[in-house]
């Protein structure tokens, strides 16, 4: 079997080395010519919407899929009349933009942060008359990593904010004072099949992802979050890995975003668990059963923002596993993650403060 995925990041570069043991075949679409996809297979350089040009590329492939959800919903839709396109075209459309996402799972009766559309200076002054201070104003389409959104304090900065942003499809959404952000990574395959990961705890900084620590185990809450999950992908039809990132606001849960892929908090995977989000992902689309989502002991997952640490160093850590990108360093950029995996949550609490002294 060989896979088409649009797209060509780390998330890419991860499906295709989990793919490769599997005897399925990948090769991924990116605009950049360095993307670091290319490192480990076939990388074709070509914008996303230029499909005319990569349709001839669907040929030899079985199935398309996607590492990003920043995908022309217009090409997903031409591709999928040709290969099956997994998640699928619905999940992608809705995930793409954040007031319908929000609108659709507030539809399924799953509980959200107040929401509201702003789409002029005047709509956004109303929402922030009617939220309590402070909110949080996003674009619709297209930020991540923190990007595209702020948060008004004070109702005279709601210019400033339009401004800011310039956009005039903005969400307005009423500001989680949050225990915790939790994550659930779930899977479902082409025959309805779900299995699911333990609930990952995050910590963001600036609205990127610095670390995440696995399993949370609390009962309830796992099973809430997957109630949810299954909820969502039954209702889209879901195929391959979903995330879902939670605001968790004392015994109930908050859905904040949903990416239609693999994530980054889902990375402590690779070692931390008995079948990894990215192998499980081929294997939904590849027909191939599902694999167990049990960790194996205790996973602490570290970005690396900017630049890598020096490897040797890190090296020394007992069960810390060290993965480079190859991307060129650079502000504010995920280049690489470093994943400890422990038998107990002393030692790694323990490995954890001694990698922390070395970055």
């Amino acid at each position: 079997m060989k896979i088409l995925i649009l797209g060509g990041g780390q998330l890419a570069r991860m499906l295709a080395l989990s793919a490769h043991p599997l005897n399925v075949k990948t090769v991924c679409i990116d605009p950049n010519k360095d993307a670091c996809g290319g490192d480990v297979t076939q990388l074709i350089v070509s914008e996303l919407d230029q499909i005319d040009a990569i349709l001839p590329q669907l040929a030899d492939v079985d199935a398309v899929t996607i590492e990003t959800e920043n995908i022309p919903v217009t090409t997903a839709q031409a591709f999928s009349k040709i290969k099956p396109f997994y998640p699928s075209i619905e999940a992608l459309a809705i995930t793409q933009d954040r007031m319908k996402e929000k609108t659709f799972v507030a539809s399924l009766q799953i509980p959200t942060a107040r929401f509201a559309a702003a789409t002029t200076l005047d709509e956004l002054q109303h929402a922030v008359e009617q939220f309590d201070l402070p909110v949080v104003v996003k674009t619709c389409r297209f930020g991540y990593d923190g990007k595209g959104q702020a948060v008004i304090r004070n109702a005279n900065e709601v210019e400033t904010v339009w401004r800011q942003l310039a956009s005039d499809n903005l969400i307005v959404e009423s500001f989680v004072n949050f225990t915790r952000e939790v994550s659930l990574i779930s899977v479902r395959d082409k025959a309805g099949n779900m299995v699911f990961y333990p609930l990952v705890e995050n910590v963001h900084q600036e609205g990127i992802l610095r670390s995440s620590t696995a399993p949370y185990q609390d009962a309830k809450l796992q099973q809430l979050a997957q109630d949810y999950a299954a909820k969502i992908m039954q209702k889209l039809n879901y195929v391959g890995v979903m995330t879902i990132e939670f605001f968790q606001v004392g015994e109930q849960l908050l859905v904040n975003e949903i990416a239609p892929r693999v994530h980054n908090s889902g990375h402590w995977t690779i070692e931390g668990a008995e079948t990894s989000q990215f192998a499980n992902h081929i294997r939904a689309i590849a027909g191939i059963p599902l694999g167990s989502t049990e960790p194996i002991g205790f996973s602490y997952m570290h970005n690396c923002i900017g630049d890598m640490p020096a490897m040797n160093g890190c090296m020394q850590i007992p069960g810390l596993y060290y993965h480079a990108y190859n991307k060129a360093p650079r502000d504010k950029r995920k280049v690489g993650h470093i994943t400890i995996v422990a038998k107990d949550s002393k030692t790694l609490q323990d490995s954890k403060a001694e990698l922390l002294k070395k970055i």
